[in-house]
């Protein structure tokens, strides 16, 4: 017999399945994507049903020619890239390229890569599923039409380089819609009265003053605190009612990659890009004992679907582990959600019994945190309900009533394994309490120790972190978890966003770009027409709609803002007036877009030159050494620097680099030199920045410009620089230097 091809899109993986499948096999990469739209045209015939003109990636026809040449002398071709549609229409280019051979290309799908898991899917090949296509090729339509459109609408009204996108442009504008609520928030005074209470036995508790005359009471002012504390501290303490129950708190269900890219960030602070490049490692294959083994099922799904074999093996696990006290009586089942595609399972480990404890020789840090993550929620996922007793009290002083909440944990069942960490939800401002409480009996009388009165404000909704800007863009279907990491990057590389403190803060360009594309753009750029395009696209892949009918639908409404907005759309290239002050002269700050970026200037210019940086992120200035004064930010092509406020009267200036450096600033790139190490953000001697490898001085790998985790998309590069210039802006540039591929802004956009 001859031998088999099979194609799979990662160099890593094909070396893990060479292992697994032997002679029988020839196991090639594609190395991501073969074919795509030209780069410097729309490359879409709006004429003829956009029909898309795809063209081989210039640093990708060795990689075809390669492919072509294994195909004429294969007796079986067989494409198993990535298993969602991204690889579905990866493996249509593929075999749109083979069709030379004369020979059938089936498809396999991966779901974990193991030697069982492989083996079972070589066993039930099937052909590629043409209405999966069709989304995608749908959806990189729709984002083409939208960059290639609105992007150049941008450079027209504000200046070059500037990108907006069909999901992007929704999530800046969720982030800019936030800061506005923030901005508009007027905070409320209220008042908490606690009163501390002794019973017959200790421990002292405390009980918070709810109700008067049964109705629910709100203090809103010192003048009433006082006048209910006095009031209060005569009156008789009694326990007027108590209530004791049972709750139950169930495990959550195993990851799917948006609740994952949350998690890993509450718990570790990832960015979801390093979140989906470390589990893109473990589902590829890492070295174990000289084996290589996936280590994870595939990381994008949106299905909380598991396998009964899968389901079997843990419960087993669980009770020889635990004991059987931890497992329950019938497996547990989880439904999806209703939107959920379920085209595989949920984010599992391949192998249970493979513990984080086992696999601590042979991990990375990162990948060992990511690993048990993922283990432990998965175990939990099929472990009895935690159990606790709540006692709930009131506690009546003439006519106020005081409640108090006391919750035990008697039986930990799933937390055993696995805790949730929580970010603060809208609006929540900590009030929730339990305290530990003695032995309580209505109608007993308690003593009072201490009456304390606090003053409080209502919070504004908190900023997005990556954490909640995820489950925002989740919750409101917006985009696909596969896309979040890209989209956030993006954000951040065209200076939409700076974050502070973890949380996403909209800069001056940020606000501006939403104002103009939700004026002229809003009944297309808003959360819910992009989740109804979602769904679209959804209904494309189960074959229930045409996809050139969903993009002749967009194409129309479209059309018209965009000939209307060529008119109306706002010139901000001269400037835009902001609503913030001058620092010397008090009048309103222009935004003005220069060589070296956007800055603010004095709308008094030329009575007051004052010029400062838009977007500071409330880094104290320091004062000028030469005259005192107050200095600000300013920008040469040098970068940000500190001068004087009295400019030209004063010309004290001082160097940022040395108060703001932050050395060894992760990348999420690992080291290509090493393979080990991490490539970190370093300062020459002469304060410059340049990139190098975390195992200095054992290995001296340096890069001049910042590395990306975005793979090169001609020649499959694992990264790519980020590098800007004046006419394109930001942008990214292959590493490698026989290759040098760009990626444009409203690419990458």
């Amino acid at each position: 017999m001859g031998e088999k091809l099979l194609i799979v899109e990662s160099p890593a993986k094909a070396r893990t399945l060479s292992r697994y499948l032997g002679k029988d096999f020839r196991v090639v990469a594609s190395v991501g994507h073969v074919r795509d739209l030209p780069k410097n045209e729309l490359g879409i015939d709006l004429e003829k049903g956009f029909e898309p003109r795809y063209e081989v990636l210039p640093g990708k026809r060795a990689v075809v020619a390669q492919l072509q040449k294994a195909a004429r002398e294969a007796e079986k071709i067989l494409v198993a890239t990535d298993p969602d549609r991204e690889g579905e229409a990866i493996g249509w280019h593929v075999a749109e390229l083979l069709k030379g051979s004369q020979k059938p290309v089936e498809r396999v799908l991966f779901h974990e890569i193991t030697k069982q898991g492989v083996k079972k899917a070589l066993e039930h090949p099937r052909e590629l599923d043409p209405h999966l296509v069709d989304s995608q090729k749908a959806r990189r339509v729709l984002d083409r039409l939208v960059g290639y459109t609105l992007s150049p609408l941008l450079w027209e009204k504000v200046k070059r380089g500037l990108s907006a996108g069909r999901v992007q442009s929704v999530a800046l504008k969720m982030i800019c819609d936030r800061e506005a609520e923030i901005a508009a928030f007027v905070p409320e005074e209220y008042w908490n009265l606690d009163a501390v209470l002794a019973a017959a036995v200790p421990p002292q508790f405390a009980a918070r003053l709810a109700l008067k005359n049964g109705k629910k009471l709100k203090i809103a002012d010192q003048a009433t605190a006082e006048a209910v504390r006095s009031e209060v501290s005569s009156l008789p303490f009694r326990v007027a009612k108590v209530t004791k129950k049972k709750r139950q708190q169930h495990a959550p269900p195993p990851f799917v990659t948006a609740k994952l890219q949350q998690a890993a960030y509450q718990r570790f602070r990832f960015p979801v890009r390093k979140t989906m490049q470390i589990a893109q490692r473990l589902y590829e294959g890492v070295e174990v004992a000289g084996e290589r083994v996936g280590l994870i099922t595939y990381m994008r799904t949106d299905s909380v679907r598991v396998a009964q074999e899968a389901v079997e093996a843990t419960r087993a696990f669980i009770a020889q582990t635990f004991g059987p006290d931890f497992l329950p009586e019938k497996p547990n089942v989880y439904k999806n959600r209703q939107a959920a595609q379920d085209a595989h399972e949920a984010i599992r480990p391949t192998d249970v019994t493979r513990t984080p404890e086992s696999l601590k020789a042979f991990l990375s840090p990162d990948e060992l945190k990511l690993y048990t993550l993922i283990w432990q929620r998965f175990v939990a996922s099929q472990m009895k309900p935690a159990v606790f007793h709540v006692t709930e009290v009131l506690v009546e002083a003439g006519p106020y009533g005081f409640k108090a909440k006391g919750e035990v944990e008697v039986d930990p069942g799933f937390l055993r394994v696995y805790r949730e960490e929580r970010e603060p939800e809208e609006g929540e401002e900590g009030e929730e309490r339990t305290a530990k409480l003695p032995p309580l009996e209505e109608g007993q009388h308690l003593t009072l120790c201490e009456l304390k009165a606090e003053q409080k404000f209502t919070q504004p909704p908190p900023r997005y972190t990556e954490s909640t800007l995820v489950k925002a863009l989740e919750e409101n279907g917006i985009g696909r978890p596969s896309t979040y990491a890209q989209i956030i990057a993006t954000l951040s590389d065209r200076n939409y966003v700076v974050k502070e403190k973890g949380t996403f803060i909209p800069t001056e360009l940020g606000k501006l770009v939403t104002r103009l594309l939700t004026q002229s753009f809003g009944d297309l750029i808003n959360e819910r027409y992009t989740a109804r395009l979602e769904e679209e696209l959804d209904a494309i892949a189960e074959g229930e709609k045409p996809w050139r009918e969903a993009i002749a639908s967009f194409w129309r409404a479209f059309q018209q803002d965009l000939a209307k907005a060529k008119h109306t759309m706002e010139d901000a290239k001269a400037g835009v007036v902001t609503d913030q002050t001058c620092p010397t002269c008090g009048a309103p700050m222009v935004l003005r877009f220069g060589r070296f970026g956007e800055y603010l200037a004095c709308s008094n210019y030329p009575t007051c030159k004052t010029t400062r940086e838009p977007d500071d992120t409330g880094e104290e200035a320091p004062t000028c050494p030469l005259c005192g004064a107050a200095m600000v930010k300013k920008r040469s092509r040098f970068g940000p620097f500190w001068a004087c406020s009295r400019y030209p009267e004063c010309k004290g200036t001082q160097r940022i680099a040395a108060k703001t450096a932050s050395p060894n600033t992760p990348s999420g790139v690992r080291c290509p030199q090493c393979g080990e190490g991490e490539l970190v953000e370093k300062r020459s001697k002469r304060g410059r920045s340049f990139w190098g490898c975390s195992k200095y001085p054992t290995c001296t790998f340096t890069l001049p410009a910042k590395p990306v985790n975005h793979a090169c998309p001609s020649c499959g590069a694992p990264f790519m620089l980020e590098k800007k210039s004046v006419r394109r802006g930001v942008y990214l540039q292959c590493a490698q230097k026989t290759c040098g591929h760009i990626v444009s802004p409203e690419e990458n956009g």
